[in-house]
């Protein structure tokens, strides 16, 4: 294990057929170790070649423990720190920082998504896109138990994204995403610290012109612990981030345009 934090090092080229997945985890010791061993068997099962790196974000259960027991029977685990301060965008961006593969992967440490998903992502960026979106509102996508506030405000955050920016995908806020490297170094500079994060990356994504493929992913609620999510502190994170990423659109001019087409 080691400390990571923004400004050191990061490799231009990752390693040339190496999956990375990047879970960031606060107090997720519990879900940890029902979640890992399904996803790494499901990779394996698939010859996907491959690491997880878990971001521990400053954890104060047995997080560390209970990765340093499954790495023995799983080599492919490997964790780093988050230095402070926390926060699930801060985790994810240090997860970001410190993958060593071609392409990278964002699951989630508590069981919500299923490792059937991640092998499919996987397969469809082959297809030669540069990013794979998921979302568990159209054909083949579902949640199970999800909370009926957070549904009603999912649904109006995501029709509001979608008029604003004229997209047909309908599940922006899905942290779900796949990229390849070469996207996650164009995507720079990340300003969000929390989990606006799942709204810049994807926008941003789409704005520089990535092409990318949107196909159905599953939800489940977790059985472990609570959401770190916030709604009442999150409202005017997101909408920051989403008004910063149309004034991009609206102003840039494409100075951050990678490729004007992209696959929707």
């Amino acid at each position: 294990m080691h400390s990571h934090q923004p400004g050191q090092t990061w490799l231009a080229q990752g390693v040339k057929g190496l999956f990375s997945v990047v879970i960031p985890a606060y107090n997720e010791a519990k879900n940890l170790k029902s979640t890992l061993p399904p996803l790494i068997d499901a990779l394996n099962h698939a010859n996907i070649h491959h690491e997880i790196v878990v971001v521990d974000d400053n954890s104060t259960d047995n997080t560390q423990e209970v990765l340093a027991d499954l790495k023995e029977t799983y080599p492919t685990i490997r964790w780093v720190k988050n230095l402070p301060p926390n926060g699930f965008g801060l985790a994810v961006r240090c997860g970001l920082q410190a993958f060593m593969g071609d392409a990278v992967i964002i699951v989630m440490a508590d069981g919500s998504d299923t490792p059937q998903d991640v092998v499919a992502f996987y397969q469809k960026l082959q297809e030669g896109y540069d990013c794979v979106f998921g979302s568990r509102f159209i054909s083949g996508g579902k949640t199970v138990d999800y909370p009926v506030h957070k549904m009603i405000l999912n649904r109006l955050a995501n029709t509001f994204i979608r008029a604003l920016f004229q997209i047909r995908y309908n599940d922006t806020t899905n942290a779900f995403k796949c990229y390849k490297r070469h996207v996650i170094a164009g995507l720079h500079p990340l300003l969000a610290h929390h989990f606006n994060l799942t709204v810049e990356l994807p926008l941003k994504a789409i704005i520089r012109g990535y092409r990318y493929a949107v196909i159905p992913n599953a939800w489940y609620n977790r059985k472990e612990g609570v959401s770190k999510l916030k709604i009442r502190e999150m409202g005017s994170r997101y909408l920051f981030i989403v008004l910063y990423c149309l004034i991009e659109r609206l102003f840039s001019r494409g100075d951050y345009k990678f490729n004007t087409q992209v696959q929707t």
